[in-house]
């Protein structure tokens, strides 16, 4: 947590100004008892009425100033806290999306959602708690502990008793506490999965009727969090009453053995009524530690997690010296280019070799697993290839800046994903200066314009989270539309036609042709009748290249083609 800790700095000032008023608050609440003592003792006890109301007004400045420092050193406590959460949470945001997929796939989505959002929550509040209670504690614990002795030693072996009983409790229980409450955040970590997985798959579970089998999931996941936190809640639940019968315990002995010295006339009443005051803030500075300490486990675990986030460096990184990229031309070309997933028994391609050129449309097909969308990944750069060179423009990706690499490509998803927002800025997500011009001629070209214009409002109508209010080729043809807006030198279309009829996908891939008249086109299809009319097409079989040529070449030589055309019209056929 600590090294958490060292991204303070912008907020140095207000913190230092919060630690002076603490200080300035612990002062005044530990001369208050001295000063009331004083009024007993000297000012009734010798009838000094002057005396009384000197030290009464006394009493009251220091009260008001107590006061005063307790809200403002609140207000900039909190202001600290909140601002630390805040840049925290962005921090995460950043490092995460500048990862590439692997990066992310070592987490996991619902885990970086908990990191993000839960853990950070903790640690905020524990920062907050740090400013204000940890830092007072000790001063009110030393201060109190110095005063009471002063003020009548005689008593103080009561306290060498009580205080290290307190603190020897809270150090078991937050010993015990801290891998409970790593075990809070993992098994919240699950819970935050099978949720997910239900709410994104719910038409999965409900088409087969497995909700109750999800319920029992769920059901699983909750009871595990259940059991841990009633554990931990338990376990912490011991401190309170233990540290009350203590308090009470030593505020009894003060009484028993102070009225018999105050009968000898060792004490005067006045020191007592302070030693007792002095006592009790020493015994809550105890209790505010203790609730530290209940806090800071988890506080620790959380801060370990987010840490974990934050040092982990992305194996795919811009280069230190990055090479100036030519003029965007379009051309692509794979060099005996190997690609391994983490973790994979396999590699995904083996030996892939291929130019794709500017001006003309360069298909792939093949088998599901071949690799199809790996080829597209690696031209992205979400991965980096095992061996051999991916290159663009005559460059290899790996030399280039990815916002430089990117900003060439434009890419449309196997999975069409659209963004709560309009349908234009759906469209201007890959250009975001693209103008209503732009976006009605990407439209046009995408073969949306007709489904968009019957929209209510037009391009400016509301597309849900997900795309969910439109269907599956209209999420599409969008994701086409904002890919066209893009104007890339470089087309990646991952089976992004399959949802559409035979009609459409004619005239989007016609509309295409002219668009894309200057510009590399790769399209990765499932459906040969998508893929007929390409310049060229790459067949891959289990990650290798199986062959290359046009249609009419391919179904003439290459037997994995032509076994992949036959299946097809037999299914049309038969359907």
């Amino acid at each position: 947590m600590l090294k958490l800790f060292r991204r303070l700095g912008p907020w140095a000032p207000s913190i230092a100004v919060v630690l002076a008023l603490v200080f300035a608050q612990s002062i005044a609440d530990l001369s208050l008892p001295t000063l009331m003592s004083d009024i007993v003792d000297e000012g009734i006890a010798k009838g000094d009425i002057p005396f009384i109301w000197r030290t009464g007004l006394w009493m009251l400045l220091l009260a008001f100033a107590g006061i005063v420092s307790n809200l403002v050193g609140g207000f900039l406590a909190s202001r600290a806290a909140l601002g630390f959460g805040r840049e925290l949470r962005s921090s995460i945001f950043r490092r995460v999306s500048s990862w590439s997929l692997d990066g992310i796939d070592r987490f996991g989505a619902a885990s970086l959602v908990t990191r993000t959002t839960n853990d950070v929550t903790q640690v905020q509040q524990v920062l907050f708690m740090m400013l204000r209670m940890m830092a007072m504690a000790p001063m009110m614990a030393i201060g109190g502990l110095v005063m009471a002795v002063s003020k009548e030693p005689k008593l103080s072996w009561i306290l060498a008793v009580s205080v290290p009983v307190l603190v020897a409790a809270i150090s078991v229980i937050a010993a015990k506490g801290l891998p409970l409450f790593t075990a809070i955040q993992e098994k919240l970590d699950a819970l935050n999965r099978v949720l997910r997985e239900k709410l994104s798959g719910i038409r999965v579970i409900r088409a087969f009727d497995r909700a109750a089998y999800e319920q029992g999931r769920f059901e699983e996941a909750n009871r595990d969090l259940t059991d841990v936190t009633l554990k931990v809640n338990r376990l912490v639940s011991l401190l309170f009453p233990f540290v009350m019968l203590v308090m009470n315990l030593t505020t009894i002995a003060i009484v028993w053995f102070g009225g018999l010295a105050i009968d000898s006339g060792d004490v005067r009443i006045g020191s007592l009524m302070a030693f007792i005051q002095y006592s009790m803030q020493i015994m809550f500075s105890v209790v505010m530690v203790s609730v530290i300490f209940i806090m800071v486990p988890r506080a620790s675990a959380s801060a370990l997690r987010i840490n974990e986030v934050l040092g982990t460096d992305d194996s795919i990184r811009d280069p230190e010296r990055p090479a100036t990229p030519p003029e965007p031309a379009g051309r692509v070309e794979f060099r005996d280019v190997d690609f391994r997933y983490p973790g994979a028994e396999e590699p995904a391609l083996r030996g892939v070799s291929f130019v794709a050129e500017a001006g003309k449309v360069t298909a792939i097909i093949g088998s599901t697993g071949s690799g199809k969308t790996t080829v597209l990944n690696l031209i992205e750069r979400f991965h980096d290839a095992s061996s051999g060179a991916v290159l663009v423009d005559g460059g290899d990706v790996r030399e280039y800046r990815q916002a430089e690499l990117r900003a060439r490509l434009g890419y449309a998803p196997q999975k069409a994903l659209l963004f709560s927002g309009s349908v234009a800025e759906n469209v201007r997500f890959g250009a975001p200066g693209a103008d209503d011009a732009a976006v009605a001629r990407a439209l046009s070209v995408a073969q949306a314009a007709d489904f968009v214009g019957a929209m209510e409002g037009g391009s400016g109508a509301s597309v849900t989270q997900g795309g969910t209010n439109v269907s599956g080729g209209q999420r599409q043809r969008l994701a086409v539309a904002r890919a066209v807006a893009r104007d890339p030198s470089v087309y990646l279309f991952d089976d992004t036609f399959s949802a559409l009829d035979a009609r459409t996908d004619a005239r989007l891939r016609a509309a295409l042709r002219s668009e894309t008249s200057g510009s590399t086109v790769i399209m990765v299809a499932q459906r040969v009748g998508s893929i007929m009319d390409a310049d060229r097409i790459v067949v891959l079989d289990e990650g290798r290249v199986a062959g290359i040529g046009t249609h009419d070449e391919l179904l003439e030589g290459n037997a994995v083609y032509r076994e992949i055309v036959q299946s097809q019209l037999s299914a049309e056929a038969e359907a």
